[in-house]
Parts: structure tokens; sequence; C-alpha cells
């Protein structure tokens, strides 16, 4: 079944459903025609992306075909060797952990998984952990320090599960004392948010030596339907787009606000549209994120690790504005 498009992409699909068809009948004929209207949807794609609103960038983000963390296990990592369960609840199917290699690095990956398919968005609670899948991701970072292993962490959720059964479970507790335990791990710990990154359940398994954002997957500390609720008391199609703007949320506000270290960049048109590309690129960053970390000592990385965080965010003193 044909994906529908984002609102802002009906131009461009209509244009490409064009091309298709020209090429279809005319062939080699329309040689130059066919060029052109190839040149048209590469500019057309090239503005539209680079305008994005807050809230375009917040459904380019959760776009139904952009890669998942599963995806670029595939893509970009040899030997993915899954490891299972908290030891104490159960195994949470929206955090996946397992060892895994990258070029010449053994490392463990942890991200979150929302699911392709109806059933496994199901199994998955369309990437919203519960407080098991916070204790898994913790017991397995333990054991790859314990072994000398950096960390990888791929962040795509719009927030942790919200269920009763979860609260019930500590949810809150889990996610303050993952951060803690990850604050003070004696090994690399790079993370990227590929998608969304939604509040707490992003933050869960957010804290590292680098953290990355891809050119147009969005960090925020509620998403904008929640803030909309909370502000306006209701999510439409007016306040949506308000609680974006205010929240700052999209890559470049983060990089201006150095709550991340680097923007990763996108393919054209996004990562849905060349998921390989993307895969690469990604790639790329990681590998040179643990060439830089590989050098420092524990002591070394836990400091910088500590100052990162300290340093994060930019604020106003209204009194020294006042003074000045």
């Amino acid at each position: 079944m044909a994906i529908a498009p984002l609102p802002f992409e009906k131009e461009i699909q209509d244009m490409e459903r064009a091309l298709a068809t020209l090429e279809a009948s005319a062939g080699d004929s329309a040689g130059d025609e066919i060029q052109r209207m190839r040149r048209e949807i590469t500019n057309l794609l090239r503005k539209r992306y680079s305008e994005l609103s807050p809230w375009e960038t917040v459904l380019v983000s959760r776009h139904p075909e952009r890669p998942q963390f599963l995806d670029y296990v595939g893509m970009i990592f040899d030997e993915f060797l899954e490891l299972h369960g908290d030891r104490a609840f159960g195994d949470d199917r929206a955090i996946r952990t397992g060892f895994a290699k990258l070029g010449e690095n053994r490392l463990l990956l942890v991200g979150h998984q929302k699911g392709k398919s109806f059933k496994e968005r199901n199994e998955c609670f369309y990437g919203c952990a519960h407080p098991e899948g916070y204790r898994k991701a913790m017991n397995k970072m333990k054991l790859a320090a314990k072994f000398g292993l950096p960390v990888v962490c791929l962040i795509d959720t719009p927030g942790a599960y919200p269920g009763l059964g979860a609260e019930e479970r500590g949810q809150a507790q889990l996610i303050a004392t993952s951060m803690f335990e990850m604050s003070r791990l004696p090994t690399p710990i790079v993370c990227v948010v590929i998608g969304e990154g939604g509040s707490g359940g992003a933050l869960g398994i957010g804290v590292g030596d680098r953290v990355s954002v891809l050119e147009h997957a969005y960090y925020s500390v509620i998403s904008p339907e929640g803030c909309a609720g909370i502000l306006w008391k209701t999510a439409t199609e007016v306040t949506k787009p308000r609680a974006a703007d205010a929240l700052k949320l999209t890559s470049r506000d983060l990089y201006r606000l150095r709550v991340v270290d680097d923007i990763i960049p996108e393919p054209l048109g996004g990562a849905h549209r060349n998921p390989r590309e993307m895969g690469l690129t990604l790639q790329r960053y990681l590998l040179k994120y643990l060439r830089q970390l590989k050098s420092l000592s524990a002591d070394a990385l836990l400091e910088e690790r500590y100052q990162k965080f300290r340093r994060m965010g930019v604020f106003e003193d209204g009194l020294a504005q006042a003074q000045s």
C-alpha cells in the first residue's frame, strides 16, 4: 500500500509520478524532458527541506518509511547478537540491546525500535519503553563496561510508556537511575537521535560523551501534542505547530543551544528517501566518535562527560541584561 505523502511533499510526489509515467511511456525519446524534470524535483526537494518548520520536522521524523534501529543494524553493523531480558520482569521489545561490530570496533548497541508492521508496532508499543526496557539497557551497558566495550545508543521514541503498569513498576525511578548510571559508566558512550527524541523516554538512554541528532530528527522535553494539551487544553492543527515552534526542538535549535554536539546530515529529501546513504553517513560519524573517545582514559572520559552536561544549554540572566 502506498504511503500518503506528507502535506508539504504533495507537489513533489505529483512531479515524481509524472516523471515515472513519462519514463515508462516515452523512454529515451524524451531524454531532455526527463532530465529537466529530474532537476526540477531535486531543486524543489532541496528548497522544501531547507525551509521545514518545526512541526514539519516532527512529521518527517515520524515518517513510516524512515529507517529504524533494526534497519541500521542490518545496514552498517556486523555480527549483531541480541541480548534479551532484564532478569527481573521481562523482555521489553521497545528497547533492543546486543553486541555488534562496527568496522574494527566491538561494541554494545542499544536502541528504540518502533516497528514497521501493525503487529510489530503493538509488540514494540510504538517505541515507548517500559521500566524493564531501561533496566535491560542498564544491565547490558554495565556488562559492556566490564569488558571494556563502547556503547552506541540510537534514540527513536515519542516518550516512555505512560501506562498504569509502567508507573506501578517505577518508570520514573528507572529512567532517573539509568541516567545516573550512564553518567558514571567508565566506557565511551555515543548517543544519536535518529527519529523522535521525546522526553524522559529518550533521556533514559541519552547520556553520553557524544550526543548527536540527525538533521530532520527532533529532541524535546515533551512532544508537541503533549505541550499543546497542557498549554491550550487541546492538540489541534493550530496548537501543535505553535507548540513545536515554542519547544525549539529542531536540530538547528538544539545545536545552537548546545544540547547536541553535531547535526548529522540526511540525504536530500530525508532519510526515508535514501536509507542506504543515511546508513553510510551515520556509520562515518560513529566511527569518527569512537576514534576520538578511544584514546581517553576512563578518568578523563568521565570528567569530560560531567563537564559536557554541566555546560549544556544556554540561558539569559535578566539581571545581568538589565545592568548591561
